[in-house]
């Protein structure tokens, strides 16, 4: 007889969640015999239930008013960088209060990704969502990148958005997607102005001109685990080798957040829990129910920096193996972060890509597996402009083909540091063949850069073929024409 299991997943808004509210969500996925629960790459809960517990656990979630989806996935998690906010990174003006007022004006649930950071801090994607709203200088607007449904296609939205106008605004967006996909959703080609005009056409926004390009900060995951402190309070970060979170252990989690007045705890997009707003006295217990519990919360960085898909055994597993010869390697990854992809247009996060070359039945290996080593061209994990390093590698040689890639990052940023000339030549004083190689070409529908420096692989391409010899040229991104490419200053690139 096969015993069928079904998958809850709940959505905490912006990754947000009072310890009151997840005790009644762990009580009731106790009452049905659930031991473990999950947390996703878009800071969503999953746990599974046996069929024969599924009709009285539905009941009590809406007995409790407790918003759940069954075994589906059609209103992805509003995520929000939140929680990184004051212990990785001070904001300007994105507080807690602005995060919630955005979040409580969302009147109907989303049908698409939804994120809202601010641009100063590294620990969340900038550009994983569909509607990417990222935080400008300008205290209350944000920048909007649209990345349509089921593509990698990205527009720039042409004006700062107002955050009280942000969930109006994605309502409208989302409509118009929705009610026009064959111009809007999984197209090969997207007019992003077309969306524009129809969308301002529908409504008024409080808009704000762009004043200053979009800057992201580089790539430095922070240290994500164990107790730390920030101001004259310590904050706690918990990660689960196997994504596997006690029901049991959770609850004296918020047993004890409700008995020294800890009011929330934070899911974040590497599928940990932080816990702010520790004070130092109270340090004896969170530690006594570590101990009981037996929770590690002392990984090596190098296992911190992963993506895997949600509810991936099989991607799991791979990274897990991969994390064993890194160590047994001891290999250096800082600045670095690695995504294991098996199924099409998961919107992960990686600097380097490990994606496999053929379908996975079931979820299981397939009897020969091959995979694809891609990294984005400046080793940026918030860029989508992706190089192939290395096709049809097995799993016995892909430990050893990271290495390399590892390595090579490296060799990159020690030349990149060094100084080669004491003599700085201006732009004047290079020859016309070397003008030429400086020219840069940027797609205006994705942002890919076409350097000739680089040429381009996907392609066939070779290293030093000026752009404008090249015929019949679409972007390895997008699939946009030659047309879509505008030249650019590099010093002025946007950076995704």
């Amino acid at each position: 007889m096969i015993v069928k299991n079904y998958t809850i997943k709940i959505n905490l808004a912006g990754g947000i969640v009072s310890a009151g509210d997840l005790l009644d969500i762990l009580a009731i996925a106790e009452s049905a015999g659930v031991e473990n629960i999950r947390f996703g790459n878009r800071q969503q809960l999953f746990f599974t239930v046996l069929e024969v517990q599924v009709r009285q656990l539905v009941q009590e979630l809406i007995s409790a008013d407790i918003i759940y989806e069954l075994d589906a996935d059609v209103h992805p998690n509003i995520i929000s960088s939140y929680v990184a906010e004051d212990v990785f990174y001070h904001a300007n003006w994105l507080r807690e209060g602005v995060y919630k007022d955005i979040l409580d004006l969302f009147d109907y649930r989303p049908q698409v990704k939804i994120n809202l950071v601010d641009n100063n801090q590294a620990f969340f994607p900038f550009f994983t969502g569909n509607f990417n709203f990222i935080a400008s200088d300008t205290s209350n607007y944000w920048y909007l990148y649209i990345r349509f449904p089921k593509t990698n296609i990205i527009y720039c939205w042409p004006s700062l958005v107002y955050s009280e106008d942000i969930p109006e605004l994605s309502s409208v967006l989302e409509q118009t997607i929705f009610a026009n996909k064959d111009k809007f959703y999984d197209q090969p080609a997207i007019d992003g102005a077309l969306l524009h005009a129809m969308v301002s056409a529908s409504g008024s926004f409080v808009v704000q001109p762009i004043a200053a390009a979009l800057k992201l900060p580089d790539f430095k995951l922070p240290y994500y685990e164990g107790f730390n402190r920030y101001g004259n309070k310590l904050w706690l970060g918990i990660y689960r080798r196997d994504e596997l979170y006690p029901v049991a252990f959770l609850k004296d989690l918020c047993n004890i957040c409700l008995q020294t007045r800890v009011g929330q705890l934070y899911t974040t997009p590497w599928k940990s829990i932080v816990v702010k707003g520790i004070e130092l006295a109270d340090r004896d217990l969170w530690d006594t129910i570590l101990c009981k519990y037996r929770i590690n919360v002392r990984h090596a960085s190098n296992e911190l920096n992963w993506q895997v898909e949600d509810l991936c055994p099989y991607g799991l597993n791979l990274k897990n193996e991969l994390v064993r010869k890194f160590n047994e390697e001891d290999v250096r990854t800082y600045r670095l972060c690695f995504a294991i992809k098996t199924q099409p247009k998961t919107g992960l996060f990686g600097s380097i890509v490990i994606r496999t070359q053929q379908d996975l039945v079931n979820g299981e290996a397939p009897q020969q597996e091959l995979f694809e080593v891609l990294h984005t061209r400046d080793f940026n994990p918030n860029s989508k402009d992706f190089l192939s390093y290395k096709k049809d590698v097995s799993r016995e040689e892909l430990s050893q083909r990271l290495i390399e890639l590892c390595n090579l990052y490296y060799e990159l940023q020690t030349e990149a540091e060094l100084p080669q000339n004491p003599v700085y030549e201006s732009e004047q004083s290079l020859n016309a063949e070397e003008q030429e190689l400086a020219k840069v070409y940027q797609c205006k529908n994705c942002f890919t850069v076409y350097d000739a420096q680089y040429g381009d692989a996907v392609n066939a391409i070779a290293a030093g073929t000026p752009f404008e010899s090249i015929t019949n040229y679409t972007c390895p991104t997008c699939e946009a024409p030659k047309e879509d490419f505008v030249e650019v200053n590099p010093l002025q690139l946007v950076k995704v």
